[in-house]
């Protein structure tokens, strides 16, 4: 088959699990990226089938409803100030979903497109730029299993970038309540990107991760009230995978309650 960049595709050899968007091809190579799940990956042309009509399995206005329907607030007497967010992404589509995500939840948000290798020389100045309360730091990431070691950065497509993005960060505020930070993609090495300095992490145990899922941790921190210890286990359950996909350590919730209405 004739396939072009964009084309929706799965793979053969991989029981046609997951669904691609073709987004380089060099000779009989191609790069894929996953349109539901931040995995990216690579594959010959005579190993994929071309998916012509994709339907995604979870809607996001779905997802973006049921978000909704979890804010339980006292709106007759108090007006609420969420933190604000800047959503750095190396994916332009996942970064248009999580905008709007952000934007139907009424939060602040500013979002920024980059690759991947530009995360660690560009987080300073946005930071600086934007003050944000949290920073989302993601795009696509993937563990390249054949070399069977869980611990060597080599062994990752994207997390050392976003490992090398959080230590920048970090130099600028060390305190993890001041400066919320949420990193990684599928399959990123979770341990690692905790150990440099993020409050939350993907991937405990190397699986895909939702392209909304970033987004859905940044909100519900935004929403968690200001100077009060975060319900650490129910918002990670909020993802597709729980812990399986995305961990964290304890913090505080960013969000002002003032009174009277």
């Amino acid at each position: 088959m004739n396939f072009k960049v964009g084309n929706f595709v799965s793979r053969i050899s991989h029981n046609h699990d997951i669904i691609f968007k073709i987004v380089s091809i060099d000779g009989y190579v191609c790069i894929l990226q996953g349109i539901d799940l931040r995995l990216s990956a690579d594959a010959y042309l005579d190993d994929l089938v071309s998916i012509e009509d994709f339907v995604s399995t979870e809607k996001d206005d779905e997802i973006i409803k049921r978000s909704i329907d979890e804010l339980d607030f006292d709106r007759e007497n108090y007006f609420y100030i969420p933190g604000n967010i800047l959503h750095i992404d190396g994916d332009n589509g996942y970064l248009d979903r999580c905008m709007k995500f952000y934007r139907e939840l009424g939060i602040k948000a500013n979002g920024i497109s980059l690759k991947e290798s530009m995360f660690p020389s560009k987080i300073v100045s946005l930071i600086k730029e934007y003050r944000p309360d949290i920073v989302v730091i993601t795009g696509h990431d993937a563990y390249y299993s054949k070399k069977n070691n869980l611990y060597d950065l080599k062994n990752y497509k994207n997390t050392h970038y976003f490992v090398s993005a959080i230590k920048e960060a970090r130099k600028l505020e060390k305190n993890q309540d001041k400066l919320i930070i949420i990193a990684g993609a599928c399959q990123s090495d979770y341990e690692e990107l905790i150990k440099s300095g993020a409050n939350f992490a993907s991937s405990p145990k190397r699986i895909n991760i939702h392209a909304l899922d970033p987004a859905i941790i940044a909100s519900s921190l935004a929403f968690s009230e200001k100077n009060k210890e975060i319900d650490l286990i129910s918002i990670i359950k909020k993802t597709k995978y729980g812990s399986d996909g995305i961990g964290g350590i304890i913090t505080h919730g960013t969000m002002y309650v003032g009174y009277p209405r």
